[in-house]
């Protein structure tokens, strides 16, 4: 029985974010369940500690009461035995945002990837903003060096694009350019999309919409915009 795929815009931890992830919550079978806030796309440069509390300190507001930060950090830390044996066990693994890029290599061909993989087959909900997002489809768009990466697949031929409200909409053009026949998923801020619809279809939760730029859209004009509460397939 697989599990259920949270993608956020950013922005998280305030606002109508709650919406999502109390749902999130609610697919992972409630507030008692096992959470694993993973910091990994914060720790490029040193952030990981206090982006982890943050998070912590968010799920345990909306309700949730064994939340865990596991200092999934680095390549050494991702095949680390104790931090395997948590995400084997876990319920909601949440992936931060931060760097792309440091991130999914981190976390490809880890041990810890295999472990969520294993949780995601067993029920569990795997969450990822902003960064966190864009590593789980097929493709992500590394910035900083203006590259498409292979991702960790979980959402087949697709590329999220973060923060489509403010930043994120500029990249999609250069992003259909260089993938010309993946879905290109853009996501507002504050906003999450979820797997947890009819027959395989997808709902959006939170303050803004979700913006689907879909191969035969070849001219960008014609993408839908699927607000709050709407749901739709990929």
């Amino acid at each position: 029985m697989k599990g259920h795929i949270v993608l956020e815009g950013g922005s998280e931890f305030g606002g109508q974010m709650m919406l999502p992830d109390i749902r999130s919550m609610e697919l992972a079978g409630g507030v008692g369940v096992p959470i694993c806030i993973i910091p990994t796309a914060a720790a490029a440069d040193n952030n990981h500690e206090r982006a982890g509390n943050n998070g912590k300190r968010w799920f345990q507001k909306l309700g949730a009461s064994n939340v865990t930060v596991l200092p999934l950090i680095d390549e050494r830390s991702a095949n680390d035995p104790t931090i395997i044996h948590s995400l084997e066990e876990a319920k909601l693994i949440y992936l931060l945002g931060g760097f792309p890029r440091y991130l999914g290599q981190t976390l490809a061909g880890s041990d810890a990837w295999q472990a969520m993989q294993q949780a995601y087959s067993g029920g569990a909900v795997i969450s990822g903003s902003s960064a966190g997002a864009m590593v789980l489809c097929e493709f992500y768009y590394n910035p900083g060096a203006n590259e498409i990466v292979a991702g960790l697949g979980l959402v087949p031929n697709s590329c999220v694009l973060p923060h489509h409200n403010t930043y994120g909409k500029r990249w999609a053009a250069e992003l259909r350019s260089h993938l010309p026949d993946a879905l290109l998923i853009g996501i507002d801020e504050q906003t999450g999309l979820i797997d947890d619809g009819d027959n395989g279809q997808w709902r959006a939760y939170g303050a803004g919409g979700v913006t689907l730029y879909r191969p035969e859209d070849r001219s960008l004009s014609f993408a839908s915009i699927y607000m709050s509460g709407y749901s739709f397939l990929l």
